[in-house]
């Protein structure tokens, strides 16, 4: 049996938990819906600065799955358990690179969007790149703090 004060305690921990875990993943599903927002839109209704008309659509891919790879990563470090934290390069790319294949996919169903191999192509490159940034990065970090560090 329990003490009121351990259910409380554990009330609290999971009310934390919950807070941590919709930290991680809520950024990685809104920026999911971006990407199926402007997805859905018509070529000619994309909002594209010149900028982005420059350098192209492959590296617009690239960029944007980079991301989602790096919020994904991000998510499963931190808020997806101690297996998912160990994997957490190979499946914040898997993870991206099927969000891009389901994403191609929802493009057949957009008048004047065509899916593209290429494009899904570009969204592996981005993620790869992307996760692998941040993963290098994190394991520079962890290595050049002093073992009896606070962090």
């Amino acid at each position: 049996m329990t003490s009121l004060f351990q259910r409380k305690t554990m009330e609290r921990y999971n009310a934390k938990q919950q807070f941590i875990i919709a930290g991680y993943w809520l950024p990685v599903f809104v920026y999911c819906g971006l990407i199926f927002y402007l997805s859905s839109l018509q070529a000619s209704e994309i909002p594209a600065p010149s900028l982005f008309q420059f350098i192209g659509d492959k590296y617009i891919h690239a960029i944007e799955y980079a991301i989602l790879a790096v919020l994904c990563y991000r998510a499963f470090r931190r808020a997806a358990g101690p297996w998912a934290a160990r994997y957490a390069l190979v499946l914040s790319v898997i993870a991206a690179v099927a969000y891009g294949l389901t994403d191609e996919i929802h493009q057949v169903f957009v008048p004047t969007r065509d899916p593209s191999f290429l494009d899904l192509w570009a969204d592996l490159i981005g993620a790869s790149i992307g996760a692998g940034l941040v993963h290098a990065s994190s394991r520079f970090s962890l290595r050049s703090t002093p073992l009896n560090s606070k962090r």
